[in-house]
């Protein structure tokens, strides 16, 4: 597999085919030196840096049903919540106070958060603070309302794709299609965002092979930033007796995306140090290079629970960024509290 993993590092790009065999045939000594090759073409774009953004979870709300999804509208057990405006503000005044000078908005596609309102928002803080980016995920909005929000100063959007595999899309997303998610990407390309996606790891039914598909839709979309992470059952889903996907083939399938995508900003998720104490460390040693602590309120912190077992105290906390930063240093890493753009991206 050595040729394959070469040819990675060196060309970046693989057919489906060759990605496939690659996914099925790693051995441990052929693992070991494809995430050897992604961490050297990590230190050649971005060094050891490890880029902090304050994550802001507005809203549980979510009018979505996603089979896998805690917070999905029909779970009845979800104690449900929304920040206000005043509320949202204070987090990242708090978080400036700390060093932050990137803002996350994660959220269900809750109405509330109108375009109007999300623009005081933006607006108000990039009023501020003229040195911090704002990076919103908020699931699919019209054309209009991606320009809109970009246009009052976002700078960032995140939409995962979760799956190409369209048959398992459809199941898993009532209501919902794997087209409009694609155009949704598309949309937020052409105005201008840093865009961002990625895909869900062990979800019921897929395959090794399968993560060809979305590596190649992913090398064809050519995001600025990449978000995978294993699936991880809850309680009170549909899903809640699968299986969940392991720390082992996603921290793989970070090192494979380091090398298709070299200049990738790419996190060690949450949802990662959550099956593995040590699996953000093993992620930034196979490419990754962001981490997202949690600027929310403590009271609500539980109950964005997209996944049993969420990490969300603790070292998780930015209230205790400085254990954080120890951890990553002791890694063998440097933490980085800049704005952390993509090398390629220009604000048009």
């Amino acid at each position: 597999m050595r040729y394959l993993i070469d040819k990675l590092s060196i060309k970046n790009d693989l057919s489906q085919e060759e990605l496939e065999v690659l996914l099925t045939n790693l051995t441990e000594e052929d693992r070991d030196y494809l995430i050897d090759k992604a961490y050297e073409v990590r230190k050649q774009y971005y060094g050891n840096t490890v880029f902090f953004r304050g994550l802001i979870e507005i809203s549980n709300i979510c009018k979505c049903d996603c089979f896998y999804c805690g917070i999905r509208a029909s779970n009845k057990k979800a104690s449900r919540y929304r920040l206000s405006k005043e509320e949202i503000l204070e987090c990242c005044y708090r978080g400036y106070s700390l060093g932050y000078r990137t803002f996350v908005f994660q959220g269900g596609e809750d109405s509330y958060f109108s375009d109007e309102l999300l623009e005081s928002i933006i607006k108000t803080l990039k009023g501020k603070y003229s040195d911090i980016a704002i990076t919103l995920s908020l699931g699919e909005r019209g054309e209009e309302s991606f320009k809109r929000l970009y246009e009052a100063g976002a700078d960032r959007y995140l939409l995962r794709h979760e799956t190409v595999n369209e048959k398992l899309y459809k199941e898993l997303h009532p209501n919902m299609s794997l087209d409009n998610r694609k155009k949704c990407l598309e949309y937020l390309k052409e105005i201008g965002y840093q865009v961002g996606s990625g895909f869900l790891i062990g979800l019921p039914g897929l395959k090794l092979t399968d993560y060809a598909k979305d590596l190649i839709f992913l090398k064809k979309l050519k995001p600025h930033m990449v978000g995978i992470g294993p699936f991880i059952p809850h309680e009170d889903t549909p899903l809640k007796n699968e299986n969940g996907g392991t720390a082992y083939d996603t921290i793989t399938l970070l090192a494979i995306i380091r090398l298709l995508l070299p200049d990738v900003l790419l996190p060690a998720t949450t949802a990662l140090g959550t099956i593995d104490p040590k699996g953000r460390e093993k992620g930034f040693k196979a490419g990754a290079n962001v981490i997202m602590p949690n600027l929310s309120p403590m009271e609500c912190r539980k109950k964005y629970a997209l996944y049993n077992g969420k990490v969300f105290l603790g070292k998780e906390s930015a209230e205790e960024k400085l254990k954080i930063e120890n951890s990553i240093l002791e890694a063998g890493f440097q933490p980085v509290l800049t704005r952390g753009d993509n090398v390629r991206w220009k604000r048009k």
